[in-house]
């Protein structure tokens, strides 16, 4: 389980096929084999850890599903290690179990931060709500708009900073992962989109008025 908060940017360095290696300051003085670490938000075990880089092996469905499968040695990733019990929980609960893929369409300024859309298939869509939390890339994030197939975050000038949000353009591929409540109340319902309605949202207690 993770947080959605990015430790540090890492940088994809020479490895064998199947397996990507990373090496960075921080994170891989904090890793042991077997332990598990979300690159981009993907969640991957380590396999060998020297102090500088670390090791995972993927597999090739990992590769297509999400955008490991594009990256190059000198690209930079979000790595963040798995929470600690009784660590904080600075952002959400993040399983590393992308949901799909998106693009990012637009960066717009606002004031101090920058706007992005993304544009998000129908089934990664149907999670999504307003001021509710999306993992980008294993960045939590709030969602301060929706669409029918797109959404908009705000980015500040930290997270632009220490995560590879910053470097990202129109155009780029991104992991996404919704709230995992969503996921459940589904189920636990047994509702799809097309039956959850104001009606349906009042009767089972999630509105109120």
């Amino acid at each position: 389980m993770f947080t959605g908060i990015t430790e540090e940017i890492g940088k994809i360095v020479p490895s064998s096929p199947g397996r990507l290696a990373v090496a960075a300051q921080r994170v891989p003085g904090g890793l042991e084999p077997g332990d598990s670490v979300a690159v981009n938000g993907v969640c991957l075990t380590a396999t060998e850890c020297d102090g500088g880089r670390f090791m995972v092996d993927v597999m090739p469905e990992t590769l297509r599903r999400t955008n490991l499968g594009g990256l190059r040695t000198g690209d930079g990733v979000n790595l963040e290690r798995a929470l600690s019990l009784g660590g904080r929980l600075g952002g959400h609960l993040v399983q590393g179990h992308i949901d799909g893929t998106g693009r990012m369409a637009a960066v717009m300024p606002d004031g101090d931060a920058l706007i992005a859309r993304f544009d998000v298939p129908p089934e990664v869509m149907r999670y999504v709500v307003c001021n509710g939390f999306i993992t980008v890339d294993g960045i939590s994030l709030t969602v301060i708009s929706r669409s029918i197939a797109s959404l908009e975050v705000s980015l500040v000038g930290f997270t632009r900073q220490r995560t590879t949000l910053g470097r990202k353009r129109p155009g780029d591929l991104v992991n996404l992962e919704v709230d995992i409540i969503a996921k459940y109340v589904e189920a636990l319902t047994g509702a799809s989109t097309s039956e959850i309605s104001s009606e349906f949202l009042h009767e089972h207690g999630f509105a109120v008025g």
